[in-house]
């Protein structure tokens, strides 16, 4: 076992055992003490760290998929909607980079852990906060808030889908000039006059 004398690595250790062996085994096939193992730690500072392994699972998802830590300022491009939309779905991604195995476990653990599904739940709500606290942001004039927190939910979908099968469709999906006239579609239908 590696010499444990920095908390911050000991504890980073874990959660990177965690996340290959999740993706790899699952969450219920793989135990704390392989955990361990894979991360070279003694089973006691694991516990330390993490009371349960329900607990490593939300860390995982909570400071590692990044919703939290957008900031929608940099993002907002005063009197550019479509810009700014396109900002968040490029921070988005940036975020995601490198997440692919993360993105993996909570696909297949969403199911059926709850935990997964309420850091998700959290995740989800603090995404479509910082795309309607953008987008308002970049209204050149004020509009209905429905039909902002309507596009927020669906710029939100649109950048975080997953594929249901093996196929190009989301990468296509993905492709920025798609992106792009989704934005477009979007922001219209935002500035659009509302009929009663």
């Amino acid at each position: 076992m590696q010499e444990t004398a920095d908390p911050a690595q000991a504890r980073t250790r874990i959660l990177d055992a965690a996340a290959a062996l999740f993706a790899e085994h699952g969450f219920d096939g793989t135990s704390t003490a392989r955990i361990a193992r894979t991360a070279e730690v003694p089973k006691g500072l694991l516990f330390y760290y993490f009371a349960t392994k329900p607990d490593i699972l939300t860390a995982l998802i909570d400071e590692r998929l990044g919703a939290h830590t957008l900031d929608p300022a940099p993002l907002t491009v005063a009197g550019d909607p479509l810009q700014t939309l396109v900002n968040v779905a490029d921070g988005v991604r940036r975020d995601h980079e490198g997440s692919d195995v993360l993105r993996e476990i909570i696909w297949h653990e969403s199911h059926t852990r709850p935990e997964v599904r309420s850091a998700l739940t959290r995740y989800r709500h603090a995404l479509h906060d910082t795309i309607t606290r953008a987008l308002t942001a970049s209204l050149p004039a004020p509009v209905n808030g429905d039909a902002v927190r309507a596009a927020a939910f669906a710029w939100a979908a649109t950048i975080t889908a997953r594929p249901l099968e093996a196929s190009d469709t989301i990468a296509r999906l993905h492709a920025s000039d798609t992106l792009r006239a989704i934005a477009r579609l979007l922001v219209a239908g935002i500035q659009a006059p509302v009929r009663a």
